[in-house]
């Protein structure tokens, strides 16, 4: 009885701290974006202010995604399968955007792009433009997401039996071929989840992203700026209202792979038994 109690009260405590921390912060959100009905609510959304900030946020974090795709499998598999010197330092440098401001790291790139920064004069003699620009917005959003696609992959890939792709190969296997289709689809809920991470974590950033690309409208504003210059002009059910739809729109990137990840188990456990 008394484990029981425990337990029970452990589970209690468990969502007691998620709702306080969660669940109340987005009730209150939901009932700020209400309070006027739907309208405000579709009058914002289906603004051109809005949607352009909203499709500018999103292209940005596609990009991201493509691009952590890509170098972020190539670390992780060098990570995982290689011991060279400065590996352990190079672990430390994934997990830096974890410990560093993000506000830091936009401030850090205006060092290097800005109009004095130190590539200044390189990027002035090829014509481009970094700082207070989508390049700029860009580079900060790739920098604070860089951990994830890299940490949901590396312990799939120690997890991940080297002797399949040497089996493979056994049989006749090149090395594009066993990657496809053998080891590709081992890696494939860590590639989800560190897309899924990516993105979501892109949708949110603000801090890098205002100070790189100064939060230009029209230009360079995202939807987490929308959502500042609305609460600092005292449009409150416009900051709600787009707050909500990102907020709305990483739950659902989530939840969407977690049921992903249910049905997958269940159509994979039966298969396991009749094998």
């Amino acid at each position: 009885m008394l484990r029981n109690l425990a337990r029970n009260g452990l589970i209690t405590i468990v969502f007691v701290y998620v709702g306080l921390l969660i669940i109340s912060p987005l009730l209150s959100l939901v009932i700020g974006a209400f309070s006027e009905g739907f309208g405000p609510i579709w009058s914002t959304l289906s603004g051109k202010t809005f949607l352009g900030a909203f499709w500018r946020t999103i292209w940005i974090a596609i990009l991201v995604v493509i691009v952590h795709i890509g170098f972020g499998t190539a670390v992780a598999w060098v990570m995982v399968r290689h011991r060279f010197p400065g590996r352990g330092f190079l672990y430390g440098l994934i997990d830096m955007p974890f410990a560093l401001s993000p506000v830091v790291v936009g401030y850090m790139l205006l060092l290097l792009f800005g109009r004095r920064g130190l590539l200044a004069p390189v990027l002035e003699g090829l014509d481009i433009q970094v700082a207070f620009a989508l390049p700029g917005m860009v580079l900060a959003t790739l920098f604070v997401t860089l951990p994830f696609m890299i940490r949901e992959l590396i312990p799939v890939l120690e997890n991940f039996k080297i002797e399949q792709e040497q089996a493979a190969a056994t049989l006749g296997a090149n090395g594009w071929q066993t990657f496809t289709r053998v080891t590709l689809p081992a890696l494939r809920w860590g590639f989800i989840y560190g897309i899924t991470l990516t993105f979501a974590r892109a949708l949110g950033e603000f801090g890098a992203v205002l100070v790189i690309g100064g939060g230009i409208q029209g230009r360079t504003d995202t939807a987490t700026l929308f959502v500042f210059r609305s609460l600092d002009e005292r449009m409150y059910i416009s900051a709600y209202s787009a707050a909500l739809a990102l907020g709305l729109l990483s739950f659902l990137l989530v939840m969407g792979t977690e049921i992903l990840r249910k049905m997958d188990k269940n159509i994979a456990e039966p298969v396991k038994k009749r094998i």
